[in-house]
Protein backbone atom coordinates (compact mmCIF):
# COMPACT_ATOMS: atom_id res chain seq x y z
CA UNK A 1 0.00 0.00 0.00
CA UNK A 2 2.85 2.10 1.21
CA UNK A 3 4.68 1.53 -2.47
CA UNK A 4 1.67 2.57 -4.25
CA UNK A 5 0.97 5.61 -2.74
CA UNK A 6 4.68 6.56 -2.97
CA UNK A 7 4.46 6.39 -6.89
CA UNK A 8 0.63 7.48 -7.09
CA UNK A 9 2.87 11.18 -5.62
CA UNK A 10 5.73 10.63 -7.72
CA UNK A 11 3.23 10.19 -10.85
CA UNK A 12 0.95 13.22 -9.97
CA UNK A 13 4.10 15.25 -8.89
CA UNK A 14 5.68 14.53 -12.32
CA UNK A 15 1.94 15.03 -13.53
CA UNK A 16 2.62 18.52 -12.36
CA UNK A 17 5.71 19.52 -13.88
CA UNK A 18 4.85 18.40 -17.57
CA UNK A 19 1.86 20.48 -17.12
CA UNK A 20 3.53 23.30 -15.56
CA UNK A 21 6.26 23.61 -18.62
CA UNK A 22 4.33 24.81 -20.97
CA UNK A 23 2.33 28.29 -22.10
CA UNK A 24 -0.87 29.09 -24.00
CA UNK A 25 -0.97 32.01 -26.35
CA UNK A 26 -4.22 33.57 -27.79
CA UNK A 27 -3.03 35.59 -30.37
CA UNK A 28 -4.67 37.51 -32.86
CA UNK A 29 -1.13 38.66 -34.55
CA UNK A 30 -0.66 36.51 -38.02
CA UNK A 31 2.86 36.26 -38.60
CA UNK A 32 4.88 32.88 -39.23
CA UNK A 33 7.53 34.99 -37.60
CA UNK A 34 6.18 34.77 -34.60
CA UNK A 35 6.02 30.79 -34.16
CA UNK A 36 9.70 31.23 -35.00
CA UNK A 37 10.01 33.46 -31.96
CA UNK A 38 8.21 31.19 -29.85
CA UNK A 39 10.69 27.97 -31.20
CA UNK A 40 13.24 29.75 -29.89
CA UNK A 41 11.78 30.84 -26.76
CA UNK A 42 10.61 26.56 -26.21
CA UNK A 43 14.27 25.93 -26.94
CA UNK A 44 15.86 28.14 -24.39
CA UNK A 45 13.51 27.51 -21.75
CA UNK A 46 12.16 23.87 -22.19
CA UNK A 47 8.93 25.93 -21.87
CA UNK A 48 6.41 24.71 -24.70
CA UNK A 49 4.32 27.20 -26.54
CA UNK A 50 0.80 26.52 -27.55
CA UNK A 51 -1.23 29.15 -29.91
CA UNK A 52 -4.37 29.28 -30.54
CA UNK A 53 -4.58 31.82 -33.63
CA UNK A 54 -7.51 33.96 -34.83
CA UNK A 55 -9.54 36.94 -35.15
CA UNK A 56 -9.38 39.63 -32.22
CA UNK A 57 -13.62 39.66 -31.57
CA UNK A 58 -13.35 35.91 -31.70
CA UNK A 59 -10.79 34.92 -29.46
CA UNK A 60 -12.10 37.20 -26.73
CA UNK A 61 -15.37 35.92 -26.77
CA UNK A 62 -13.72 32.16 -26.44
CA UNK A 63 -11.64 33.33 -23.71
CA UNK A 64 -14.99 35.30 -21.74
CA UNK A 65 -16.82 32.25 -22.68
CA UNK A 66 -14.85 29.67 -21.21
CA UNK A 67 -14.41 31.48 -17.91
CA UNK A 68 -12.13 29.80 -15.66
CA UNK A 69 -12.25 26.96 -17.39
CA UNK A 70 -9.82 28.64 -20.42
CA UNK A 71 -6.45 27.41 -21.00
CA UNK A 72 -5.27 30.62 -22.23
CA UNK A 73 -2.42 32.64 -20.33
CA UNK A 74 -1.87 34.99 -22.69
CA UNK A 75 -3.74 37.13 -25.51
CA UNK A 76 -1.31 39.02 -28.06
CA UNK A 77 -3.27 41.72 -30.63
CA UNK A 78 -2.62 44.25 -32.20
CA UNK A 79 -3.47 47.74 -30.67
CA UNK A 80 -4.13 49.60 -27.48
CA UNK A 81 -7.58 49.58 -27.43
CA UNK A 82 -8.49 45.91 -27.83
CA UNK A 83 -6.19 45.59 -25.00
CA UNK A 84 -7.94 48.41 -22.66
CA UNK A 85 -11.21 47.01 -23.51
CA UNK A 86 -10.67 43.95 -22.68
CA UNK A 87 -9.07 44.53 -19.02
CA UNK A 88 -12.17 42.90 -17.51
CA UNK A 89 -10.47 39.55 -18.37
CA UNK A 90 -6.79 40.19 -18.00
CA UNK A 91 -5.26 40.19 -14.51
CA UNK A 92 -2.35 42.12 -12.68
CA UNK A 93 1.38 40.83 -12.90
CA UNK A 94 3.31 42.13 -15.83
CA UNK A 95 4.99 43.82 -13.12
CA UNK A 96 8.98 42.63 -13.41
CA UNK A 97 11.49 44.38 -12.92
CA UNK A 98 12.42 43.15 -16.76
CA UNK A 99 9.83 45.29 -17.96
CA UNK A 100 9.23 47.93 -15.93
CA UNK A 101 12.66 48.19 -17.12
CA UNK A 102 12.66 48.34 -20.88
CA UNK A 103 9.19 49.09 -21.50
CA UNK A 104 8.10 52.94 -21.08
CA UNK A 105 5.46 53.66 -18.43
CA UNK A 106 3.17 55.30 -21.26
CA UNK A 107 3.08 51.80 -23.27
CA UNK A 108 1.93 49.24 -20.71
CA UNK A 109 -0.26 49.11 -17.61
CA UNK A 110 -0.04 46.17 -14.82
CA UNK A 111 -2.03 43.75 -17.15
CA UNK A 112 -0.66 43.77 -20.25
CA UNK A 113 2.32 45.85 -21.89
CA UNK A 114 3.60 46.96 -25.30
CA UNK A 115 6.16 44.42 -27.31
CA UNK A 116 6.12 46.60 -30.41
CA UNK A 117 5.38 50.04 -31.92
CA UNK A 118 3.88 51.50 -34.35
CA UNK A 119 2.71 55.38 -35.94
CA UNK A 120 -0.33 56.24 -37.84
CA UNK A 121 0.79 58.98 -40.07
CA UNK A 122 0.16 60.77 -43.04
CA UNK A 123 1.03 59.43 -46.80
CA UNK A 124 1.03 62.14 -49.61
CA UNK A 125 1.59 62.28 -53.37
CA UNK A 126 4.79 64.67 -53.65
CA UNK A 127 3.50 65.76 -57.23
CA UNK A 128 -0.22 66.70 -55.75
CA UNK A 129 1.00 68.01 -52.33
CA UNK A 130 3.29 70.63 -51.70
CA UNK A 131 5.75 71.56 -48.96
CA UNK A 132 4.01 74.71 -47.75
CA UNK A 133 0.82 72.37 -47.37
CA UNK A 134 2.46 70.06 -45.19
CA UNK A 135 4.36 72.43 -43.08
CA UNK A 136 3.19 72.28 -39.07
CA UNK A 137 0.64 69.62 -40.00
CA UNK A 138 -1.32 67.99 -36.99
CA UNK A 139 -3.83 65.34 -37.16
CA UNK A 140 -6.09 68.94 -35.95
CA UNK A 141 -5.37 70.59 -39.23
CA UNK A 142 -6.60 67.79 -41.47
CA UNK A 143 -10.05 69.17 -40.29
CA UNK A 144 -8.57 72.24 -42.83
CA UNK A 145 -11.10 72.60 -45.47
CA UNK A 146 -7.88 73.03 -47.87
CA UNK A 147 -8.07 69.22 -47.79
CA UNK A 148 -11.46 68.65 -48.93
CA UNK A 149 -11.98 65.82 -51.22
CA UNK A 150 -8.50 64.96 -51.06
CA UNK A 151 -8.22 62.61 -47.47
CA UNK A 152 -8.76 58.70 -47.55
CA UNK A 153 -8.94 56.69 -44.35
CA UNK A 154 -9.92 53.76 -43.61
CA UNK A 155 -13.90 53.33 -41.30
CA UNK A 156 -15.04 54.02 -38.18
CA UNK A 157 -15.23 50.32 -36.79
CA UNK A 158 -11.28 50.10 -37.62
CA UNK A 159 -9.21 50.03 -34.18
CA UNK A 160 -6.75 52.09 -35.18
CA UNK A 161 -8.97 55.13 -35.87
CA UNK A 162 -10.82 54.56 -32.63
CA UNK A 163 -7.45 54.54 -30.79
CA UNK A 164 -6.27 57.66 -32.87
CA UNK A 165 -9.47 59.54 -32.44
CA UNK A 166 -9.63 58.34 -28.73
CA UNK A 167 -6.07 60.11 -28.06
CA UNK A 168 -7.93 63.11 -29.71
CA UNK A 169 -10.35 63.18 -27.37
CA UNK A 170 -7.75 62.49 -24.58
CA UNK A 171 -5.77 65.67 -25.73
CA UNK A 172 -8.49 68.12 -26.89
CA UNK A 173 -11.72 66.88 -25.48
CA UNK A 174 -15.35 65.58 -26.78
CA UNK A 175 -16.93 67.98 -28.17
CA UNK A 176 -13.70 69.71 -30.36
CA UNK A 177 -12.91 66.37 -31.37
CA UNK A 178 -16.39 65.82 -32.32
CA UNK A 179 -16.58 68.76 -34.33
CA UNK A 180 -13.03 67.42 -35.77
CA UNK A 181 -14.74 64.44 -36.86
CA UNK A 182 -17.49 66.27 -38.90
CA UNK A 183 -14.68 68.00 -40.97
CA UNK A 184 -12.79 64.92 -41.62
CA UNK A 185 -15.43 63.79 -43.42
CA UNK A 186 -16.36 66.77 -44.95
CA UNK A 187 -12.60 66.35 -46.18
CA UNK A 188 -12.73 62.64 -47.68
CA UNK A 189 -12.47 61.91 -50.90
CA UNK A 190 -14.68 59.09 -50.66
CA UNK A 191 -16.89 56.75 -48.12
CA UNK A 192 -14.18 55.04 -46.34
CA UNK A 193 -13.16 51.22 -47.91
CA UNK A 194 -10.88 48.74 -47.76
CA UNK A 195 -7.59 48.15 -45.51
CA UNK A 196 -4.36 50.84 -45.17
CA UNK A 197 -2.94 49.60 -48.13
CA UNK A 198 -5.76 50.37 -50.05
CA UNK A 199 -5.28 54.09 -48.53
CA UNK A 200 -1.84 53.85 -49.89
CA UNK A 201 -3.26 52.77 -53.13
CA UNK A 202 -5.78 55.33 -53.81
CA UNK A 203 -3.42 58.04 -53.31
CA UNK A 204 -1.25 56.46 -55.37
CA UNK A 205 -3.66 55.98 -58.31
CA UNK A 206 -5.00 59.98 -57.57
CA UNK A 207 -7.71 59.15 -55.95
CA UNK A 208 -6.88 61.06 -52.81
CA UNK A 209 -3.83 63.28 -52.19
CA UNK A 210 -3.02 62.49 -48.19
CA UNK A 211 -3.72 59.20 -46.62
CA UNK A 212 -3.93 58.04 -42.68
CA UNK A 213 -2.37 54.81 -42.45
CA UNK A 214 0.17 52.75 -40.23
CA UNK A 215 3.64 52.53 -41.05
CA UNK A 216 4.48 49.18 -41.28
CA UNK A 217 1.87 48.97 -44.13
CA UNK A 218 4.13 51.12 -46.30
CA UNK A 219 7.36 48.93 -45.69
CA UNK A 220 5.29 45.97 -46.23
CA UNK A 221 4.17 47.14 -49.80
CA UNK A 222 8.41 48.35 -50.23
CA UNK A 223 9.09 44.99 -49.60
CA UNK A 224 7.83 43.08 -52.51
CA UNK A 225 6.14 41.00 -50.47
CA UNK A 226 2.69 42.46 -51.59
CA UNK A 227 3.55 41.90 -55.27
CA UNK A 228 5.24 44.11 -57.68
CA UNK A 229 2.14 46.82 -58.59
CA UNK A 230 2.04 47.53 -54.81
CA UNK A 231 5.48 47.90 -54.74
CA UNK A 232 5.28 50.16 -57.49
CA UNK A 233 2.19 52.27 -55.94
CA UNK A 234 4.49 52.76 -52.58
CA UNK A 235 7.04 54.14 -54.31
CA UNK A 236 4.81 57.04 -55.59
CA UNK A 237 3.90 57.99 -52.16
CA UNK A 238 6.14 59.48 -49.22
CA UNK A 239 5.50 59.53 -45.19
CA UNK A 240 4.95 62.57 -42.74
CA UNK A 241 4.97 62.66 -39.56
CA UNK A 242 2.60 65.13 -37.78
CA UNK A 243 2.23 67.21 -34.75
CA UNK A 244 6.31 67.28 -34.46
CA UNK A 245 5.78 71.29 -33.15
CA UNK A 246 3.38 69.98 -30.02
CA UNK A 247 3.01 66.27 -28.47
CA UNK A 248 4.26 64.88 -31.24
CA UNK A 249 3.27 61.95 -33.55
CA UNK A 250 0.36 59.27 -32.64
CA UNK A 251 1.71 56.04 -31.52
CA UNK A 252 0.49 52.53 -30.52
CA UNK A 253 1.07 49.09 -29.78
CA UNK A 254 1.43 45.49 -30.93
CA UNK A 255 0.73 44.34 -27.21
CA UNK A 256 -0.34 41.61 -24.65
CA UNK A 257 -1.94 40.92 -21.67
CA UNK A 258 -2.26 38.60 -18.93
CA UNK A 259 -5.27 36.40 -18.58
CA UNK A 260 -7.13 36.29 -15.27
CA UNK A 261 -7.10 33.15 -14.24
CA UNK A 262 -4.19 32.02 -16.37
CA UNK A 263 -3.04 28.17 -15.23
CA UNK A 264 0.52 28.65 -16.24
CA UNK A 265 0.84 32.32 -14.93
CA UNK A 266 4.93 32.09 -13.98
CA UNK A 267 5.71 30.84 -17.21
CA UNK A 268 3.84 33.66 -19.42
CA UNK A 269 5.55 36.16 -17.62
CA UNK A 270 8.67 34.45 -18.68
CA UNK A 271 7.92 34.64 -22.45
CA UNK A 272 6.78 38.62 -22.22
CA UNK A 273 10.28 39.23 -20.69
CA UNK A 274 11.54 37.47 -23.80
CA UNK A 275 9.58 38.90 -26.01
CA UNK A 276 11.08 42.32 -24.80
CA UNK A 277 14.53 41.28 -25.07
CA UNK A 278 17.21 42.20 -27.58
CA UNK A 279 17.16 38.80 -29.59
CA UNK A 280 13.19 38.65 -29.57
CA UNK A 281 12.66 42.70 -30.69
CA UNK A 282 15.15 42.16 -33.79
CA UNK A 283 13.20 39.37 -35.08
CA UNK A 284 9.81 41.34 -34.73
CA UNK A 285 11.10 44.40 -36.32
CA UNK A 286 12.99 43.12 -39.04
CA UNK A 287 9.51 40.76 -39.71
CA UNK A 288 6.58 42.54 -39.35
CA UNK A 289 7.92 46.38 -40.25
CA UNK A 290 7.10 47.84 -36.28
CA UNK A 291 9.45 49.94 -34.23
CA UNK A 292 10.76 47.98 -31.44
CA UNK A 293 9.80 48.60 -27.61
CA UNK A 294 13.31 49.07 -26.18
CA UNK A 295 16.10 51.03 -26.78
CA UNK A 296 19.41 49.80 -28.66
CA UNK A 297 17.78 48.04 -31.35
CA UNK A 298 17.13 49.72 -34.79
CA UNK A 299 13.98 48.98 -37.22
CA UNK A 300 13.90 47.56 -40.36
CA UNK A 301 15.85 49.50 -42.88
CA UNK A 302 12.55 50.07 -45.11
CA UNK A 303 11.41 51.79 -41.90
CA UNK A 304 15.10 53.45 -40.95
CA UNK A 305 13.82 55.32 -44.62
CA UNK A 306 11.25 56.81 -43.77
CA UNK A 307 13.43 58.65 -41.04
CA UNK A 308 13.93 58.03 -37.27
CA UNK A 309 14.20 61.84 -36.52
CA UNK A 310 10.41 62.24 -35.73
CA UNK A 311 8.93 63.40 -31.97
CA UNK A 312 6.78 60.87 -30.65
CA UNK A 313 3.59 61.15 -28.59
CA UNK A 314 5.14 60.18 -24.89
CA UNK A 315 2.56 62.45 -23.92
CA UNK A 316 -0.28 60.24 -24.55
CA UNK A 317 -0.66 57.04 -21.95
CA UNK A 318 -1.54 54.65 -24.33
CA UNK A 319 -4.16 53.22 -21.78
CA UNK A 320 -6.25 56.04 -22.79
CA UNK A 321 -7.46 54.20 -26.40
CA UNK A 322 -9.70 52.03 -23.91
CA UNK A 323 -11.02 54.26 -22.26
CA UNK A 324 -11.90 56.54 -24.35
CA UNK A 325 -12.82 54.15 -27.28
CA UNK A 326 -16.67 53.96 -26.98
CA UNK A 327 -16.85 57.77 -27.05
CA UNK A 328 -14.81 57.35 -30.28
CA UNK A 329 -16.92 55.59 -31.96
CA UNK A 330 -19.99 57.42 -30.89
CA UNK A 331 -18.74 60.62 -32.45
CA UNK A 332 -17.30 58.85 -35.39
CA UNK A 333 -20.21 57.29 -36.65
CA UNK A 334 -22.66 60.62 -35.44
CA UNK A 335 -20.24 62.69 -37.85
CA UNK A 336 -21.23 60.09 -40.53
CA UNK A 337 -17.72 58.20 -40.97
CA UNK A 338 -19.01 55.06 -41.85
Amino acid sequence: MRVILVNLIIYLTYLSASFANEVNIFSARHYDSDVQLYEKFSAKTGIRVNVVSGKSGALEKRIIEEGIDSEADLYITADAGRLGAFETYLQGGLTSATIKSVVPSNFRTSKWTGIAKRARIIYFSPERVSDSELSDLTYESLADPKWKGRFVIRSSNNIYNQSLVASLIKNNGKSKTAEWCEKIVDNMARFPKGNDRAQILAVAAGEADIAGVNTYYLALMLSGKKGPEQQAAAKKIKPFFPNQNDRGTHMNISGVGLIKGAPNKQNAIRLVEFLLSEEAQKHIVNNTFEYPMIKGVSPHPLIVSMGLDFKQDLKTNVANYGKKQSEALEIMTSAGWK
